[in-house]
């Protein structure tokens, strides 16, 4: 199991202080010689998850770089970014088969840098915390994605398919697991007091699950998610 090895080399993490990522800086830590985290400015509604992200990365002693990719808001459309008012549960106006808060290209833009940033270190991988089983309907959080992006950069790169790999350990893991893993990791109150994944940017609150406005679809996720953790899987 991909969670059970341990790796002689570093990597980039594709981070955001949410729960997901936060979740694999944890098991990283312990996996990989060297970790750097790699953090988006996307112009995101919830841009309070980047001071989390901030202090996460000074509680774990691990590099923090952040891009700023704000300009992704010029170019396309998103409940997602600040600047607009559509409610991230309604469907997207460019395609109703996805969520409003589906930014296009977005999870594309984050590895390829993250790619980049990986070639420039000399790190062997680039971490991602997407989930094929919980992942919101975003068609870029699937397995084929992700193999079909390695395989085009290493080919831009190096020539061959083989390079950079991307790894997502948590592709069949749904979040209740995440939940279990971090407690595995002595890492479940950092999860629950520190991530942030709500859209909507509400921390004003702490939930058993952690921080949120509790009514839009990642924080229903994270609930739905933390009670199945509670029910199947929390130790005593």
């Amino acid at each position: 199991m991909i969670l059970e090895k341990t790796y002689n080399a570093s990597c980039v993490l594709c981070f955001s202080g949410g729960q997901d990522s936060t979740t694999l800086a944890l098991w990283a830590q312990k996996a990989f010689q060297q970790v750097h985290l790699l953090g988006f400015n996307y112009a995101q509604k919830h841009a309070i998850e980047l001071e989390q992200a901030q202090k996460i990365a000074q509680l774990l002693n691990l590099p923090l770089k952040v891009l700023d990719l704000s300009f992704l808001q010029e170019i396309t459309l998103s409940a997602l970014f600040a600047n607009n008012p559509q409610k991230s549960n309604a469907p997207h106006p460019k395609n109703p088969n996805l969520p409003a808060s589906f930014v296009p290209d977005r999870n594309a833009l984050f590895f390829t840098l993250a790619h980049a940033y990986a070639f420039n270190l000399g790190a062997n991988f680039v971490l991602v915390g997407v989930s094929q089983q919980d992942y919101s309907g975003y068609f870029d959080c699937r397995k084929e994605f992700l193999d079909s992006l390695q395989t085009s950069l290493n080919l831009g790169a190096f020539g061959i398919k083989e390079g950079i790999a991307f790894l997502a350990p948590f592709m069949a893991m749904s979040k209740a697991q995440e939940f279990a893993l971090a407690q595995d990791l002595d890492g479940l109150e950092l999860i629950l007091e520190h991530t942030h994944t709500c859209y909507e940017g509400i921390r004003g609150v702490r939930h058993a699950y952690g921080y949120g406005c509790g009514a839009c679809p990642a924080c229903r996720l994270r609930q739905n998610a933390y009670a199945e953790f509670l029910n199947h899987y929390k130790q005593d």
